[in-house]
C-alpha cells in the first residue's frame, strides 16, 4: 500500500501585543490515518530465501556438466557448435553445462547394416530389384547381385559432422568398388570361384575411398548374399556351374589318389634303392673275400709251385672224376672195353 506524505502548514498567530509567533500544525490528509494509528512496516520473508535457492540452482547447473560414457560408446563435445573434444573414451567426464557445451554419444561397437543391390527386406522375401542389382562383367554379361555391408563408427567427430548421410556414402563406395571388381572378371569366374576375392578386394578399396571422404566409419565386412544370372540364361548357367563342380570334384579325387599313391611309390622306390645298395655292398664284400683267399692261395702256390700244382691237380680230379663216366687208356692207346659196362654181362659170340 502506497504512503501519502503529510503536508505541513505554517501560519502566524498574533496575540495583540505586537508579538506573534509561528505555529507549525501538521494537517492531516483527509484519507490518511493519524500517526498513532499507522501500522509498522514488516520485511517480506521471500528476500532471505532467494539467495540459497539461486546458489543451489547454479550448483545444479554446474553439476549438469558431468556425464558418463559407457563401455560401448564414445562421445563428441561441441562448444557453441564447434568441436572441442573429437573423441571422448568411456568413463566419467566433465564439460561446461548446457547450452555452452553439448555432448553427443555414439555406440562405436554397434554394427550397422545396409544392402547394396536392393533393400534389407529383399533377402527375407527373396525378391530382386533388377535396376539396382545389375552389374556388368568383363565379358559383357549381366548378373544380379545383392550384398550386405556391415560397418561401425570409427571416428565419432567425422561421423557426425563430415558427411550428411553416412549410409548413402558407404553404399555408394561399396557399389563402386564391386562394379569395378566384377568388371575385371568373366561371368564364369564371378559366379563360381572369385566370390571371396571380390568381397575382400571391394572391402579394402571401399575403405580407402571412405577414408578419403573422412566419413569416420570402418567397414567390417561385405557379404555377397546372392549372385545370379538373368532369368533367361539361368538354366544354362546352372549347367555350366554343375559341370564345373563335377570337374572340380573329379580333379580333387584324382589329386587325392595321387597324393595317396605317390608316397607309396616313393617309399617302394626308397626301399628298392636301399635293398640294391645292400646287395651291392654284400657282393663287393664277397668278391673282396674271394680275392683275398685267392691271393693267399696264390702266395702259397708260388712258394712250392711244383708240389702245390700237383696237389691241386689231384684234388681237382678227386672232385671231378667221381661225377662223370670215364675211360682209362694207357699210353699205348689200349683200354679194356669192359670197363665201360662194368657190372654188365659181355654179349655172347655168334657162331659163324
Amino acid at each position: 500500500m502506497s504512503t501519502i506524505p503529510l503536508v505541513e502548514h505554517h501560519h502566524h498567530h498574533d496575540h495583540g501585543n505586537g508579538h506573534g509567533h509561528l505555529h507549525d500544525h501538521p494537517h492531516e490528509h483527509p484519507h490518511q490515518e493519524p500517526p498513532h494509528r499507522q501500522k509498522p512496516r514488516v520485511a517480506r520473508p521471500g528476500g532471505s530465501r532467494r539467495k540459497p535457492l539461486a546458489i543451489a540452482a547454479i550448483g545444479l547447473w554446474l553439476l549438469s556438466g558431468t556425464y558418463i560414457v559407457s563401455a560401448d560408446q564414445q562421445a563428441v563435445v561441441t562448444r557453441f557448435g564447434q568441436v572441442v573434444e573429437p573423441r571422448v573414451f568411456p568413463g566419467i567426464h566433465i564439460s561446461l553445462p548446457w547450452p555452452i557445451d553439448r555432448v553427443t554419444k555414439l555406440k562405436v561397437r554397434q554394427l550397422q547394416r545396409l544392402v547394396v543391390g536392393g533393400d534389407l527386406p529383399d533377402s527375407v522375401l527373396g525378391r530382386t530389384q533388377p535396376l539396382a542389382s545389375q552389374f556388368l562383367t568383363g565379358d559383357q554379361n549381366i548378373i544380379n547381385l545383392r550384398a550386405v555391408v556391415q560397418y561401425s563408427v570409427d571416428m565419432p567427430a567425422d561421423y557426425l559432422f563430415h558427411t550428411q548421410d553416412v549410409a548413402k556414402s558407404v553404399a555408394a563406395a561399396v557399389e563402386t568398388e564391386l562394379a569395378r571388381r566384377i568388371g575385371r572378371r568373366s561371368v564364369d569366374a564371378v559366379l563360381t570361384t572369385d566370390k571371396i576375392a571380390i568381397q575382400e578386394e571391394a572391402r579394402a578399396a571401399a575403405q580407402k575411398l571412405i577414408d578419403a571422404y573422412n566419413s569416420g566409419v570402418r567397414i567390417a565386412s561385405i557379404n555377397i548374399e546372392s549372385m545370379t544370372p538373368p532369368p533367361e540364361a539361368a538354366e544354362a548357367f546352372r549347367d555350366v556351374a554343375s559341370a564345373r563342380a563335377d570337374a572340380a570334384r573329379i580333379y580333387n579325387e584324382a589329386l587325392g589318389y595321387a597324393n595317396d599313391e605317390i608316397p607309396k611309390a616313393r617309399g617302394e622306390a626308397q626301399q628298392m634303392t636301399e635293398s640294391a645298395a645292400a646287395y651291392k655292398e654284400t657282393k663287393i664284400d664277397e668278391a673282396n673275400g674271394d680275392a683275398s683267399r685267392f691271393n693267399l692261395v696264390a702266395d702259397e702256390y708260388a712258394r712250392a709251385s711244383a708240389v702245390n700244382g700237383r696237389r691241386l691237380y689231384l684234388e681237382t680230379l678227386e672232385q671231378v672224376l667221381p661225377k662223370i663216366k670215364k675211360l682209362i687208356v694207357d699210353k699205348n692207346g689200349n683200354f679194356d672195353l669192359t670197363i665201360i659196362r662194368k657190372g654188365d654181362t659181355p654179349p655172347a659170340r655168334r657162331n659163324p
